[in-house]
């Protein structure tokens, strides 16, 4: 049946594209036509976060991506490109990433705010799932909304997505959701901080353990101030290495869920290489043998083909088929949100932090 299914769309996709070669379009899809539209929309989105840091590159590219599908339509000729950009491309976006995280530095730098990061990932996981079952939302949108506000935004959804395989509005979905309450955190979170008078370090451990995307901590603690800045970035990369064993234990329920079904699997195609890669650019970053300049490069490089990919899939996205997931997914994502800000907040008091 699926395979039928897939056979179905697939006719669909070629009938259309030849309809639209009548009208000056290519005749037959191509995985250069996505690549060159995602990568235009990426430069465009990363000029306007540059431009407006507090929005970002991320949320331009899923932005103005999800406008032109929809202005447009379905653009049957540039979706090997878009499917290729939103998972291949993505996955190398994580590779590069890891050149960006040295183990030693959050090993000397980390292990003071490593509890606190432990608490609210828990807790942002244990509310995503009852609050999503009792919200109706679907397993894998939980699943996408937890570990980005668990882990480290749309970083953290682009990682379990592959594994998981939800479908592109899913993803859109809880990307949109998780960027939506970044640009809040970024407004609200220094109001409460000088609010509750919290010191430079409470406030740091706060953005960073409480705030998804690593470009709102670091712009909604710098804004605090610069000592707040340095510790919430040290924080933030803590809570991103734990990227890691969340996306090996989704790869365990996939075996499992594979299992249980009676379906053949194959351990090999399941585990996700690019976190293996992860890995070893991480290893290759501590040792220290590449030249500083070397991993500036690779983090404009991570960053970029971020952009391109959460480009491709806001331009691979259906606003209708969002519109039917209805208002759920953005409480859910709220609710999770205002769960790990409060538990974080609640383990400083405790622990007299700030």
């Amino acid at each position: 049946m699926a395979h039928l299914s897939i056979q179905h769309e697939s006719a669909v996709l070629t009938g259309a594209a030849v309809k639209q070669s009548h009208a000056g379009f290519p005749r037959r899809p191509s995985l250069w036509y996505g690549l060159f539209l995602a990568a235009a929309v990426g430069v465009l989105a990363t000029v306007l976060g540059h431009w407006m840091p507090m929005i970002g590159g991320p949320i331009f590219a899923v932005t103005l991506g999800i406008v032109i599908r929809n202005a447009i339509g379905p653009l049957p000729v540039c979706q090997p490109g878009l499917s290729f950009a939103s998972r291949t491309v993505l996955q190398w976006s994580i590779i590069f990433l890891g050149f960006g995280l040295s183990f030693q530095q959050v090993v000397q730098a980390g292990l003071d705010s490593l509890w606190v990061t432990l608490i609210t990932i828990a807790v942002a996981f244990i509310t995503a799932f009852w609050l999503g079952r009792l919200l109706g939302v679907g397993d894998k949108l939980r699943s996408l909304i937890g570990a980005g506000t668990a882990i480290c935004g749309g970083s953290a959804i682009a990682a379990v997505a592959p594994i998981i395989d939800p479908r592109e509005h899913e993803t859109v979905l809880a990307i949109s959701t998780i960027f939506l309450f970044n640009i809040a955190a970024v407004l609200v979170f220094p109001f409460f901080g000088h609010l509750l008078q919290m010191s430079d370090l409470g406030f740091g451990l706060w953005a960073g353990t409480a705030i998804n995307d690593t470009s709102s901590v670091v712009a909604t603690a710098y804004s605090y101030s610069r000592e707040a800045g340095d510790y919430a970035t040290i924080v933030k990369l803590t809570r991103a290495t734990f990227i890691i064993p969340i996306c090996l234990f989704y790869v365990l329920m996939a075996v499992k869920s594979n299992r249980q079904a009676g379906r053949s699997f194959s351990l090999r195609r399941l585990i996700p290489w690019f976190i293996v890669w992860f890995v070893c650019a991480s290893a290759v970053r501590s040792t220290g043998v590449l030249p500083a300049e070397l991993l500036v490069v690779f983090d404009y490089l991570a960053r970029f083909l971020m952009v391109v990919a959460l480009a491709a899939i806001g331009l691979s996205s259906d606003l209708r088929a969002m519109a039917r997931a209805g208002w759920q997914p953005l409480l859910l994502g709220l609710g999770t949100w205002f769960a790990v800000a409060l538990s974080s907040l609640a383990v400083q008091i405790y622990s007299g932090a700030w």
